[in-house]
C-alpha cells in the first residue's frame, strides 16, 4: 500500500527558496536568493529576550500573544497609523507572518469561495488557499513598473469573490501600492461585500520619500481589513518567527480560531523581546532606528542596482521591500529557472527565479531574477565583482 500525501498541496512540491539556499550552500555561492539578513538586530533585542529568558518568561504565551506585545502592537498601530486598536480583541501573535497568512485564510475562508491574487505572489497564498478549499484567481503586475491594472481587477471579482490578498510593499517586485490604487481595491471590495488581508510585512522599508498607506487607513475599508506584520524585516530576526495581525475583532477572531489549532501560541521569550523592540526601537525620528535601517538599506539597494545594470541586466527600480527584480534576457538565452542555477554554479552567485510566483501568466517571470539586497555591503561587493563577468 503507498502513501498517497495531501492532494491539496502535491502541485507546490519544495518551496522555491528552499530549493535555491540549498544549492548555494552545495557551491558555495553568495546567497541573494532567500531574504534573510547576514547581519543582526539590535543587541539590545537580544538582551531583552535572554532577560526574558532568565526571569521566568518560559512557558505558554497567551495563544494571542503576551500582554506587553498585543499592547505594544497596538500602540505601533495608533502611532503611525492613527489606527485605534483593541489590544484583547484587535490583535493575534502568530509563528510568524507566514503563519497568519495560513491562519487568516483557515480562518476566513470556506471552500468554493474565490480569492484575488496579484502576482507575482508570495508561495504561501496559493498554497493556503489551496488547503481552505478556495479558488485563486490572477491579476498579473507587469514589468516593469507594476501597475495595477484596474480593469483586469474588476474583471476578477465575481459573486463568489470572499477575500483580495494585499502585499503592500510588495514581494518580490518592490512595488508599494499608491493611494489611489487601494482606493480602486476598496470599491470593488465595496462593490462585491468582499474582505482584504492585508501583508504589510515590509511596512517600513520604503525608499525615496516613498510613504507605505495601510489598507485598514482608506476609507471604509477598516472594518474590511485584516492586517499582517512581523518583527522580521524590520528589526532583522527572521529565525524568531514573530508575526501579527490587527483588525476589527471578527477578522482577527477568524483567524485566531485556526491558529489556536495550528500552533497555539508562538515562543513567549521572543514576544516579550519583541515587545521591548516596539516599545524602544519604533520611532520614526531623523536619528530613530527605522530611520537608520531604511537609509542603509537604500545605500545597498542603489549598490545593487548600479552592480546589476553593469551586469547588463535590466532592473525596475523597487520603492520598498529588500529585493529587486531584473530582466536578464540580454546575458542568458534560457528560462529564469536555467538562469538562476547557471548563476548559482557557474559565477557563485545565488537568486530566486521568479516564475515559481506566477500561475495566469508564467511567461512574465520566466525572464525575470530576484535577488535579494538585505545583506552587508562587503557581501553585495562581492556578489558584484562576480556579476560583472556577466558583461565581459
Amino acid at each position: 500500500m503507498s502513501f498517497a500525501p495531501s492532494q491539496a498541496l502535491s502541485s507546490f512540491g519544495t518551496s522555491v527558496f528552499a530549493q535555491m539556499s540549498q544549492l548555494a550552500a552545495d557551491v558555495g555561492a553568495i546567497n541573494l536568493s532567500q531574504g534573510f539578513p547576514d547581519f543582526e538586530g539590535p543587541p539590545a533585542i537580544v538582551d531583552a529576550a535572554v532577560d526574558a529568558l532568565r526571569h521566568g518568561k518560559n512557558q505558554y504565551a497567551r495563544s494571542r500573544g503576551v500582554l506587553p506585545l498585543v499592547e505594544a502592537i497596538a500602540h505601533h498601530q495608533a502611532d503611525f497609523y492613527g489606527l485605534d486598536i483593541d489590544p484583547l480583541q484587535g490583535v493575534t501573535v502568530f509563528n510568524g507572518a507566514t503563519e497568519g497568512i495560513a491562519a487568516s485564510l483557515l480562518g476566513m475562508l470556506n471552500p468554493g469561495d474565490e480569492v484575488i491574487l496579484f502576482e507575482p505572489f508570495y508561495d504561501s497564498y496559493p498554497a493556503m488557499c489551496a488547503v481552505a478549499g478556495a479558488t485563486p484567481k490572477f491579476v498579473t503586475l507587469k514589468f516593469p513598473d507594476f501597475a495595477l491594472d484596474e480593469q483586469a481587477l474588476a474583471d476578477a471579482f465575481s459573486d463568489k469573490t470572499k477575500l483580495v490578498v494585499l502585499n503592500t510593499p510588495h514581494n518580490p517586485t518592490g512595488k508599494v501600492f499608491s493611494h489611489d490604487e487601494l482606493g480602486v481595491i476598496a470599491r470593488l471590495c465595496h462593490q462585491h461585500d468582499a474582505y482584504v488581508l492585508a501583508d504589510e510585512v515590509y511596512e517600513h522599508l520604503t525608499y525615496d520619500g516613498e510613504k507605505h498607506t495601510p489598507m485598514a487607513t482608506i476609507d471604509g475599508m477598516f472594518d474590511r481589513t485584516l492586517t499582517l506584520s512581523s518583527s522580521g524585516k524590520t528589526w532583522s530576526f527572521t529565525g524568531w518567527k514573530v508575526g501579527w495581525a490587527t483588525g476589527p475583532a471578527p477578522l482577527v477572531n477568524a483567524a485566531q480560531s485556526a491558529h489556536q489549532f495550528l500552533t497555539y501560541a508562538g515562543a513567549a521569550p521572543l514576544q516579550h523581546a519583541i515587545a521591548h523592540a516596539l516599545q524602544h526601537f519604533a520611532g520614526d525620528d531623523d536619528d530613530g532606528f527605522i530611520t537608520t535601517l531604511r537609509r542603509d538599506y537604500q545605500e545597498r539597494r542603489d549598490f545593487l542596482l548600479d552592480a546589476l545594470r553593469a551586469a547588463g541586466l535590466n532592473v525596475a527600480v523597487p520603492k520598498g521591500t529588500y529585493f529587486v527584480l531584473a530582466d536578464f534576457s540580454n546575458v542568458y538565452d534560457g528560462d529564469d529557472v536555467a538562469f538562476c542555477r547557471w548563476l548559482t554554479t557557474e559565477h557563485k552567485v545565488a537568486a530566486i527565479p521568479p516564475s515559481a510566483f506566477y500561475a495566469h501568466d508564467k511567461a512574465e517571470g520566466q525572464r525575470l531574477v530576484r535577488f535579494a539586497f538585505c545583506k552587508q555591503m562587503s557581501t553585495l561587493q562581492q556578489a558584484a565583482d562576480r556579476l560583472a563577468a556577466l558583461s565581459s
